[in-house]
């Protein structure tokens, strides 16, 4: 797994670039095997700027909806779809700001994941966001989980960005790849195209939940996250 730094300047010059060069819509004729599988882990930090962004210019769930996937998944504490959840849902009275801390890719780009944290005016804590390159090549989120958390530090100098190493034939069958722990519960999960970035997890039956994120070093999947978060508090 490489690990490359990306400054803050970089980023919000990677998302102010993105603005200026794509269309509202995708282009006329552009098919996802026309886009090159490469890792592009500045886009995937740009995207999660520009989501941040358009929370505090149109309201929170408005740019939530904006930015998830049609399979998007959210949790309340229930695991839910969240373009289904999100209709028709009035906007937070509390401003949330947010920023991503650190990154993740595959080796082709198809993944991304980034962690961060965020901050209201009375509370703090840290978010992961699992993002899916879309055929147009923007992103979107498939998951997007968090908690509150004082104890969450601020944001770094720099973000630091890991992309998997590419995979060398013969690759593992893709029926080995995703292994749910045992338990009760939901459980969930998907890895990119070329295999080498996965996320699972499971919600438990009281509200509790685990995700994971494992990304493929050149000879084996290294854990480089494992967030449990504990059923809410019954009043």
């Amino acid at each position: 797994m490489t690990m490359y730094r990306l400054g803050i300047a970089f980023a919000c010059a990677a998302l102010l670039a993105g603005c200026a060069a794509s269309p509202r819509g995708p282009q006329t004729g552009m098919r996802s095997e026309m886009l090159k599988p490469i890792a592009k882990p500045g886009d995937v930090v740009a995207t999660e700027l520009a989501f941040a962004r358009a929370a505090g210019e149109k309201g929170r769930w408005a740019a939530f909806r904006e930015y998830a996937a049609d399979t998007g998944v959210m949790f309340v504490p229930e695991m839910v779809n969240a373009q289904s959840w999100l209709k028709r849902r009035a906007e937070p009275t509390t401003p949330l700001v947010w920023e991503p801390y650190e990154v993740w890719s595959s080796c082709d780009g198809s993944i991304g994941v980034t962690r961060g944290g965020w901050r209201s005016d009375t509370k703090k804590g840290w978010f992961t966001t699992v993002w899916q390159r879309q055929d147009d090549g923007s992103y979107r989120w498939l998951l997007d989980h968090g908690d509150e958390d004082a104890k969450t530090p601020p944001p770094p100098e720099m973000i630091e960005a890991h992309v998997a190493e590419c995979p060398k034939l013969p690759w593992p069958p893709a029926q080995t790849l995703n292994v749910a722990a045992p338990g009760n519960g939901e459980f969930f999960g998907g890895a990119s195209d070329d295999g080498t970035l996965r996320w699972g997890g499971r919600v438990d039956n009281w509200g509790g939940r685990i995700v994971t994120i494992d990304v493929f070093n050149g000879t084996e999947f290294q854990r480089v996250l494992h967030q449990t978060i504990a059923p809410p508090v019954k009043d």
